[in-house]
């Protein structure tokens, strides 16, 4: 297609993704230790199933799915485990987590994938997803078991694979497409036949020429022609939200308070896609992922495979970041990442990236609002984050609610374009805390 995709709104930060989107992906080696919490996705956490002393291999099943909404653990090492506790997350809350200490014999459970996928029907293909422990790896974390299963009369036609990458500085995605591109694109005809939709396409921003032309040389394939249709877009953030994506390639609109699948779609990840691929073609379950180092103050910027559970202390020391010249540590990208106070959390399933950062953006002075209209112009989801930021400030939550707040995405455009340097953002999540507390106690009541 020579048509590029896009859609209304958003911004255009500077891409600084070329200090590792020519970097190929290096497997980082396994660390002494690992903390791998039982906490890594949306919904109710996994239950431990081993004990402190307990031996483990890597794929060795550590906590199980505690109910539907959830996802098992698996150890990305093999040797003993030191404890089950809580241990520091990437979130700011500690969470229940097993600690392992690496024995360095890479010992891992016999990987069966049972029989080919095409002859394979949904249920067991899910089934396989759901036991590998696969979640969304784009920052979102929910189930994907969950994901693939929409509920009855729920008919999902449209499947978008995300390889946008729209964050500034990440390029791990984009390396994974590239440098696996047959099994993503296997990946997402497996994801395709689970729902039976009737097309799917490979969404790629076109600053991945490399990527894009990886793709196209692979759709005439046999195995691949006709079943997948690549959907350039324009570059753009946040191209890569499940909501702008599908009404950039679709021009479907999601409602309000709606899921994607409410206007037939589902968008798996890219990293996702090929996590399907490992557990259901390859019989792996997700212990590991890539993800990108970089920053202003990386000495040596790179592409990792990482053990789930690696302390990003040592991916920052691997990089070389300047510490005196780092003023803060983001795990994710520089627009909806999460500043990381403490060096010895873990990487998780979600975990995108690890952003050495120079520059504090937060605490600026704030302006009185010139109503100049730029925040409404640049939201996706076509709010108006300026009266939002107002009635919030005034405490009037059931204006905002009819406002549309909790539609927010919290993906930044409006903060980045504010000339008053408005920190728009943390009045959207203070008023959909409020929302979300005054909701809660009312239901206990």
């Amino acid at each position: 297609m020579s048509k590029r995709f896009t859609f209304k709104g958003g911004v255009h930060p500077p891409h600084k993704k070329s200090q590792t989107e020519h970097l190929s992906i290096e497997v980082f080696p396994a660390p002494q230790k690992v903390i791998i919490p039982l906490q890594q996705h949306i919904g109710a956490p996994a239950k431990a199933v081993v004990n402190k002393g307990d031996h483990v291999v890597i794929g060795q099943l550590l906590g199980e799915a505690g109910g539907f909404v959830s996802a098992p653990v698996h150890s990305s090492v093999s040797g003993t485990v030191l404890s089950v506790g809580l241990f520091p997350h990437p979130t700011g809350k500690p969470v229940m987590a097993v600690e392992i200490e690496n024995d360095g014999l890479d010992e891992r459970m016999p990987f069966e994938p049972g029989k080919p996928w095409a002859e394979a029907d949904s249920k067991e293909l899910i089934s396989r997803i759901q036991a590998a422990g696969i979640v969304g790896m784009g920052g979102a974390s929910f189930p994907t078991h969950v994901k693939l299963s929409p509920p009855e009369g729920k008919k999902i036609d449209t499947v978008i694979v995300n390889g946008v990458e729209c964050e500034p500085y990440l390029t791990a995605d984009h390396r994974s497409i590239l440098e696996r591109t047959d099994a993503f694109l296997t990946g997402a005809l497996i994801i395709k036949k689970i729902l039976n939709a009737g097309r799917c396409f490979i969404a790629i921003e076109d600053n991945k020429q490399d990527a894009i032309k990886s793709v196209r040389s692979r759709l005439s394939d046999a195995q691949f022609k006709g079943e997948l249709k690549i959907a350039v877009l324009q570059t753009k953030y946040p191209q890569g939200g499940e909501k702008q994506l599908i009404n950039a390639v679709t021009g479907r609109m999601v409602p309000s308070g709606g899921l994607p699948m409410d206007s037939g779609c589902v968008v798996p990840n890219a990293g996702t896609t090929l996590a399907v691929y490992d557990a259901v073609v390859e019989g792996i379950p997700l212990y590991q992922r890539v993800l990108t180092v970089t920053g202003p103050t990386a000495a040596k910027p790179r592409n990792f495979l990482v053990r789930i559970g690696t302390p990003i202390r040592l991916l920052i020391e691997a990089c070389e970041v300047d510490m005196k010249a780092t003023r803060k540590i983001i795990m994710g990208g520089p627009m909806m990442g999460i500043t990381q106070s403490d060096l010895d959390v873990p990487v998780i399933k979600s975990t995108s990236g690890i952003l050495a950062y120079d520059k504090v953006v937060s605490g600026e002075r704030e302006y009185p609002c010139i109503n100049c209209g730029h925040c409404v112009h640049a939201c996706p989801i076509h709010l108006v984050p300026s009266r939002l930021a107002k009635l919030v400030n005034k405490e009037k939550y059931d204006e905002a609610l009819e406002w549309n707040i909790t539609d927010c995405m919290e993906c930044g455009s409006c903060a980045f374009v504010c000339p008053s340097k408005i920190n728009l953002v943390h009045y959207m999540k203070l008023g959909k805390f409020h929302i979300q507390a005054r909701r809660a106690a009312a239901a206990k009541k």
